[in-house]
C-alpha cells in the first residue's frame, strides 16, 4: 500500500524564500507491521546475508548484532547514490554499554545483492539487547518528500518574528509542520529534540550527510501535516522501538571519502 504525505499546507519557499537554498530530498520509509522476506526492503525484517559470511558481533560485548533495516536501490526512488557495485544498504546495531555513544552502536553495510548465492536462513539471536531496541518486522512504503532545515537553519536565514507571525495567522508552524518530516527515513534532515550535533568527517573536514534516521515513532496519528493520508486518524503498528526517551538514532556518512566513513548520533525525545 502506498503512503502519501499531504502537500505542505503552505508554499514554503514563497512564504520563507530564504530556506530555498537548503532544500533537500528525503525518503520516508513509512514502516508498518508486516512479513517482509530477505528479498524485501524492510525495517526489522530478515537481511539478505550470505550463509558463508560470519554474522557481525558487537565490539563492546561480543554479542550478535540486531538487523535493523535494509533497503534495495530499486526502492530509493533515485534519490540515494549507492557505491559502485552495490545495490543494497543494510543497517545493524548492538546495545551500547557506554551511553556516551548513545544507546546503540550501528554498523552500515553496502552489498551487491546478486552476489548472495546462498542466503543465511536465520541470524544468531542476541543475548543482551533490550527488547525495545529490537524493531518488529515491518514492510516499508518509500515516499520521496522535500525537507527544509529546522534546527540547522542558519540564524542569518531565520526570521523568528515572521515565523511566529505566519504561525499566528495560518495555524501552521514552520518547525513542526513545514520543515522536517518525522519517522524513519533516508537522507533529508534529522528531527532533533535536543541541540543538533552534526558530525564532521575526519578525512575531509566537511560535514557528513544524514544517511538514515531510525525513529522511535512515526508521528502523531492526528497530525494534519505529516501523517499520510492513508493513515490519518488510524492507529497503525510500527517497529515498536523505544530509543532513549522516544528519540531516534541518526546515522551520517561522508559519500566522497574512501570507504564512505560514517558516524552516528542519538537524540533523546
Amino acid at each position: 500500500m502506498t503512503r502519501t504525505t499531504p502537500p505542505r499546507p503552505l508554499d514554503v519557499e514563497r512564504v520563507f524564500p530564504e530556506v530555498a537554498p537548503f532544500r533537500r530530498d528525503a525518503i520516508r520509509l513509512h514502516p508498518r507491521a508486516g512479513s517482509p522476506t530477505a528479498l524485501d526492503s524492510s525495517v526489522g525484517g530478515p537481511l539478505l546475508w550470505p550463509a558463508d559470511e560470519p554474522w557481525p558481533t558487537c565490539p563492546a560485548h561480543d554479542d550478535a548484532l540486531v538487523p535493523v533495516l535494509q533497503v534495495f536501490r530499486a526502492d530509493v526512488l533515485g534519490a540515494l547514490d549507492f557505491p559502485p557495485g552495490a545495490d543494497l544498504l543494510q543497517l545493524l546495531w548492538c546495545q551500547s554499554d557506554d551511553h556516551r555513544d548513545g544507546w546503540v552502536l550501528p554498523l552500515v553495510l553496502w552489498r551487491d545483492a546478486s552476489a548472495v548465492r546462498t542466503p543465511l536462513d536465520a541470524p544468531p539471536q542476541p543475548r543482551s539487547v533490550q527488547r525495545d531496541l529490537i524493531p518488529r518486522p515491518c514492510a516499508v512504503h518509500p515516499e520521496l518528500v522535500v525537507e527544509y532545515p529546522s534546527a540547522e537553519l542558519p540564524d542569518t536565514a531565520r526570521d523568528d518574528e515572521r515565523v511566529d507571525r505566519v504561525a499566528a495567522e495560518t495555524g501552521w508552524d514552520y518547525d513542526a509542520d513545514l520543515s522536517v518530516a518525522p519517522g524513519t527515513k533516508l537522507l533529508g534532515y534529522p528531527f532533533w529534540s535536543q541541540e543538533p550535533d552534526w558530525p564532521v568527517c575526519a578525512g575531509c573536514a566537511r560535514p557528513m550527510r544524514a544517511l538514515v534516521t531510525v525513529a522511535s515513532y512515526e508521528g502523531d496519528p492526528e497530525s494534519r501535516s505529516w501523517t499520510p493520508l492513508e493513515d490519518f486518524g488510524v492507529d497503525f503498528a510500527h517497529p515498536g522501538l523505544e530509543i532513549g526517551d522516544l528519540g531516534a538514532v541518526h546515522v551520517f556518512e561522508c559519500p566522497t571519502c574512501p570507504g564512505r566513513p560514517n558516524a552516528h548520533r542519538q537524540d533523546c525525545g
